[in-house]
């Protein structure tokens, strides 16, 4: 019997026999010499591979920190900071000198000292290599569950090693140099004498490095001999220097203390028992003697330059947005005014709130108390630009009508300056004469909260009355929040935040959440008019200047604060003058006088135009518009008749004629001669007309 033909492929014969090894396709070849890679080598190369990689890359990152921050400065010993502020032209405003002391040795000082700093800056100081994951991956963790507290994670070792290059920008590439100069600093120091460079050059406010000079500034005491109290309020003070320095704010000072005890207790420093037998520290300020001059605008924006700044190596000079040339020309007009006994202050800055010039008295030297901005006073009239805004978000318009007659019902009843009052008259003339009365009609009408509300989205953080009072000014204001609202005016957004340091480079989401909002076109051109209105035929006519200029005069009661708020040419100028005693001004002054003819003479400096000096007042600014109203049965309408050092204006309706003082009489018109043609033109237009 005849069986089935065998299989005779290559295949199948070595299948067939077991010692041939595994199967092997038709046409493979012959077999390899060599057998297969076992795992463990191949992931011995791996690894070498790995490592080689790794320590190129280490070679190219000490390489590159060696040519854009050179280790060997990190080593060297650390130079008393200063700072030196810039004008935006590069002119020296000022230089603050630090003070300074000893440097402090970790064994001589109490344990619960260092603890102290350890507890609320970096608990694994002693344990990690200089940079500490645990304590980065905890802080972002905070910061995504948080209610908006941020948390940081950078190790005491990594911001002393930021201080070494004066840098608190905060790119990747300024943490990727920090964090390999903390390794450096790890393998060059231990962790004591890292500790003593860090709490012996640190900033702890009121112009004081290092924990030595804070000890004897706040507590009059060497660092030896610190309580614990004393050594949590100092160590709480590093969050934010400045803002918690306890001879400003020991409210916030005893609160972040409390939250540095409250650490210690976590680390195990301390019991709970200990913690909560602790008494509140107690200051003994000790001040040292400050060498520097400065100036107003210097005072105002150090704690800031010093805190963006986040120095503890070397000098460091910070730019600021004062203008040189713009100060010198502040200082001057303040110089030049007859102010008397009396003090004043300017503030002017760009409509996005770069403040380019300040002056917060007659004389730094005699007095370094900054009117401009530590000053709280009523703004008086100047306040009457929320009041119309918020009658225009209500929907009114300049050509509406209100009453400018006494108020005689309800229990607050104010009264027009001089008694002097206009009948049925246009808000744009209500505003330019500046009548109480009309805005307090206005203010009624609207309701008091949407006057706020107008304040508070332009950028009056001040409190604010909540009564009919309101409309008048009788709110204290530091002028530099007036100069904000009236910027925002200019800019035609708000808020406006006066600055005197270049803005940040901002994220998206600080972006997104700091938005300005804009004013509509009508909104807009409604308030222009008005203030145009003002500064140029109503009480604040002795600033006008030849370019356009918008603007409002504010006088408080028995005239104790005179004040004009404008702009022109892309300046934004705040002035007030007064007493500190807030006695009333000699003579009865007013915004439209003294005011408005230093801010006359300052803005025509400033915006490079020519002006003639302007004649000192020969009457009541009050009577620079409609002093007259009546109606007329001819069907005119109303009738404003304005008189000034220079002519008469008369407003019949929208149209206007001007009569100025110096025209000659005309000769009587012969019979049947038609009157003269009266040509329209907006009372509250541009060109001041």
């Amino acid at each position: 019997m005849t069986g089935p033909m065998p299989d005779l492929s290559p295949s199948a014969a070595a299948s067939a026999d077991p010692a041939a090894g595994p199967a092997r396709e038709f046409g493979a070849g012959p077999p390899s010499a060599f057998g297969p890679t076992p795992p463990w080598k191949r992931a011995l190369q791996i690894t070498g591979w790995v490592v080689a990689a790794f320590l190129a890359l280490l070679m190219i990152a000490i390489a590159w920190l060696a040519v854009t921050a050179p280790l060997s400065q990190s080593l060297k010993p650390i130079a008393p900071p200063s700072i030196s502020l810039m004008s935006a032209d590069r002119h020296l405003i000022a230089r603050r000198g630090a003070i300074i002391d000893k440097p402090v040795t970790i064994a001589e000082l109490p344990a619960h000292v260092p603890q102290a700093f350890m507890a609320i800056e970096d608990r694994r100081f002693y344990s990690h290599w200089g940079v500490d994951p645990r304590g980065i991956a905890r802080a972002v963790w905070h910061n995504i569950w948080s209610d908006g507290a941020s948390q940081g994670g950078s190790t005491i070792t990594q911001q002393l090693a930021k201080g070494v290059f004066l840098s608190a920008d905060r790119t990747f590439g300024r943490k990727a140099r920090e964090a390999l100069i903390a390794f450096w600093l790890e393998a060059w120091l231990t962790k004591d004498q890292i500790l003593e460079r860090y709490l012996s050059n640190v900033y702890f406010g009121d112009n004081v490095y290092g924990l030595r000079a804070a000890s004897l500034h706040y507590f009059n005491r060497q660092p030896e001999r610190l309580t614990i109290p004393q050594a949590a309020m100092l160590a709480g003070l590093l969050k934010a220097p400045s803002r918690l320095a306890p001879t400003t704010n020991l409210k916030g000072a005893r609160a972040r203390a409390a939250l540095v005890t409250q650490a210690m207790v976590d680390a195990g420093y301390i019991s709970k028992a200990e913690r909560d037998a602790l008494p509140p520290a107690r200051l003994n300020v000790h001040d040292a003697p400050d060498p520097t001059t400065g100036t107003y605008f210097a005072d105002w924006v150090l704690p800031e330059a010093r805190d963006r700044a986040g120095a503890v190596y070397g000098a460091q000079e910070v730019t600021t947005t004062l203008d040189w040339r713009i100060q010198r020309l502040a200082e001057a007009a303040i110089r030049r005014a007859p102010l008397g006994k009396a003090q004043a202050a300017l503030v002017a800055m760009k409509p996005d709130g770069s403040v380019v010039a300040m002056v917060g008295g007659k004389k730094y030297a005699d007095s370094a108390f900054n009117r401009a901005v530590q000053a709280k006073r009523q703004p008086g009239s100047t306040f009457k630009l929320f009041v119309y805004l918020a009658a225009f978000r209500a929907g009114m318009t300049p050509e509406d009508m209100v009453d400018d007659t006494p108020i005689t019902t309800g229990t607050y009843r104010p009264a027009n300056h001089g008694a002097k009052y206009r009948g049925r008259i246009t808000l744009r003339q209500a505003f330019a004469a500046s009548s109480n009365v009309a805005a307090v009609r206005l203010t009624q009408k609207v309701g008091v909260d949407a006057v706020i509300k107008v304040a508070r989205d332009l950028g009056v953080k001040a409190p604010l009355t909540e009564d009919l009072s309101l409309a008048l000014g009788t709110s204290e204001i530091p002028l530099v929040e007036l100069a904000q609202a009236y910027a925002a005016v200019a800019a035609g957004a708000y808020p406006v935040v006066a600055h005197g340091l270049p803005p940040e480079e901002q994220g998206w989401f600080d972006r997104l959440m700091k938005r300005q909002r804009h004013f509509s076109d009508d909104e807009l051109d409604m308030i222009r008019d008005l203030l145009s209105s003002a500064a140029n035929r109503g009480t604040g006519s002795a600033a006008a200047l030849r370019t356009s200029t918008f603007g409002k005069t504010g006088t408080t009661q028995d005239s104790r604060d005179a004040i004009f708020v404008g702009y022109a040419g892309g300046l934004v100028t705040a002035v007030w003058i007064g007493n500190d005693d807030n006695s009333p001004l000699p003579g009865g002054a007013a915004g439209g006088g003294v005011p408005a003819r230093i801010w006359r003479s300052f803005m025509a400096g400033a915006i490079d135009e020519p002006v003639e000096d302007t004649p000192e007042e020969t009457q009541d600014s009050d009577l620079v518009n409609a002093i007259a109203n009546v109606t007329v049965e001819t069907g005119l309408g109303n009738v404003g008749v304005g008189v000034d050092e220079s002519g008469m204006t008369v407003n019949i309706g929208p149209a206007q004629i001007r009569l100025p003082a110096d025209q000659a009489p005309a000769a009587p018109a012969p019979a049947g001669t038609p009157p003269p043609r009266v040509v329209p033109t907006q009372t509250g237009d541009e060109d001041g007309q």
